[in-house]
Protein backbone atom coordinates (compact mmCIF):
# COMPACT_ATOMS: atom_id res chain seq x y z
CA UNK A 1 0.00 0.00 0.00
CA UNK A 2 2.70 2.34 0.96
CA UNK A 3 3.95 2.39 -3.05
CA UNK A 4 0.54 3.02 -4.48
CA UNK A 5 -0.08 5.95 -1.75
CA UNK A 6 3.52 7.11 -3.40
CA UNK A 7 1.46 6.88 -6.77
CA UNK A 8 -0.88 9.21 -4.91
CA UNK A 9 -3.59 6.73 -4.10
CA UNK A 10 -5.65 6.97 -0.60
CA UNK A 11 -6.75 4.53 1.31
CA UNK A 12 -10.64 3.52 0.54
CA UNK A 13 -11.20 0.43 2.59
CA UNK A 14 -8.84 -1.75 4.49
CA UNK A 15 -9.73 -5.19 5.82
CA UNK A 16 -7.82 -4.97 8.87
CA UNK A 17 -6.12 -1.51 9.62
CA UNK A 18 -2.99 -3.13 11.36
CA UNK A 19 -2.20 -5.91 8.77
CA UNK A 20 -4.45 -5.41 5.56
CA UNK A 21 -4.88 -8.43 3.45
CA UNK A 22 -7.10 -6.57 1.17
CA UNK A 23 -7.50 -2.74 0.37
CA UNK A 24 -9.48 -0.68 -1.97
CA UNK A 25 -7.20 2.53 -2.76
CA UNK A 26 -8.26 5.57 -5.06
CA UNK A 27 -7.02 8.41 -7.33
CA UNK A 28 -8.69 10.44 -9.86
CA UNK A 29 -11.51 8.61 -9.79
CA UNK A 30 -10.09 5.40 -10.27
CA UNK A 31 -9.88 2.66 -7.81
CA UNK A 32 -7.90 -0.45 -7.18
CA UNK A 33 -7.99 -3.66 -5.46
CA UNK A 34 -5.40 -4.87 -3.76
CA UNK A 35 -5.57 -8.40 -2.04
CA UNK A 36 -2.71 -10.18 -0.18
CA UNK A 37 -1.53 -13.61 -1.35
CA UNK A 38 0.89 -16.10 0.47
CA UNK A 39 3.37 -17.37 -1.62
CA UNK A 40 2.11 -20.64 -2.23
CA UNK A 41 -0.94 -19.74 -3.67
CA UNK A 42 0.38 -17.65 -5.83
CA UNK A 43 4.34 -18.77 -6.97
CA UNK A 44 6.41 -16.07 -8.30
CA UNK A 45 7.23 -16.55 -11.83
CA UNK A 46 9.05 -14.07 -14.63
CA UNK A 47 5.24 -13.77 -15.96
CA UNK A 48 3.31 -10.91 -13.50
CA UNK A 49 0.01 -9.12 -14.20
CA UNK A 50 0.10 -5.75 -15.72
CA UNK A 51 -2.95 -3.06 -15.09
CA UNK A 52 -3.30 -0.69 -17.42
CA UNK A 53 -4.93 2.72 -16.28
CA UNK A 54 -6.54 5.49 -18.58
CA UNK A 55 -5.05 9.06 -17.76
CA UNK A 56 -5.82 12.50 -18.62
CA UNK A 57 -1.77 13.75 -18.80
CA UNK A 58 1.20 10.97 -19.44
CA UNK A 59 3.65 13.60 -19.16
CA UNK A 60 2.64 15.53 -16.48
CA UNK A 61 1.61 12.62 -14.28
CA UNK A 62 5.53 10.91 -15.02
CA UNK A 63 6.83 14.46 -14.09
CA UNK A 64 5.08 13.66 -10.96
CA UNK A 65 6.24 10.11 -10.24
CA UNK A 66 9.84 11.17 -11.41
CA UNK A 67 9.66 14.27 -8.04
CA UNK A 68 8.22 11.80 -5.74
CA UNK A 69 11.13 9.18 -6.28
CA UNK A 70 8.81 6.58 -7.31
CA UNK A 71 10.98 5.59 -10.47
CA UNK A 72 13.90 6.00 -8.73
CA UNK A 73 14.93 2.32 -8.37
CA UNK A 74 15.34 2.02 -11.94
CA UNK A 75 13.61 -1.28 -12.27
CA UNK A 76 11.28 0.16 -15.02
CA UNK A 77 13.87 1.45 -17.14
CA UNK A 78 14.07 -2.04 -19.06
CA UNK A 79 10.60 -0.76 -20.35
CA UNK A 80 10.73 1.01 -23.88
CA UNK A 81 8.26 3.41 -22.64
CA UNK A 82 9.74 3.57 -19.15
CA UNK A 83 10.02 7.73 -20.46
CA UNK A 84 6.40 8.59 -22.02
CA UNK A 85 6.27 7.50 -25.57
CA UNK A 86 4.12 7.20 -28.30
CA UNK A 87 3.33 3.84 -29.22
CA UNK A 88 2.73 1.90 -33.05
CA UNK A 89 -0.75 1.29 -31.24
CA UNK A 90 -1.56 5.34 -31.09
CA UNK A 91 -1.04 6.12 -27.32
CA UNK A 92 0.97 7.87 -25.56
CA UNK A 93 2.34 5.84 -22.31
CA UNK A 94 4.99 5.05 -19.80
CA UNK A 95 5.38 1.58 -17.95
CA UNK A 96 6.53 1.60 -14.42
CA UNK A 97 6.93 -1.68 -11.78
CA UNK A 98 5.66 -1.94 -8.74
CA UNK A 99 7.77 -3.77 -6.02
CA UNK A 100 5.84 -7.08 -6.70
CA UNK A 101 7.42 -7.01 -10.16
CA UNK A 102 3.38 -6.25 -11.23
CA UNK A 103 3.27 -3.67 -14.34
CA UNK A 104 1.38 -0.57 -14.43
CA UNK A 105 1.19 1.24 -17.73
CA UNK A 106 -0.16 4.98 -17.66
CA UNK A 107 -2.08 6.00 -21.19
CA UNK A 108 -3.81 8.50 -23.08
CA UNK A 109 -5.10 7.98 -26.55
CA UNK A 110 -3.22 10.25 -29.08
Amino acid sequence: MAFYRSLGFVPVFEDDASAPRYAAMSRDGVEIHLQWHDHSQWPRSQDRPTCRFVVDKVDELFSEFEAAGVLADGRSARSPWARPGNTPWGTREFHVLDPDGNGLQFYCRL
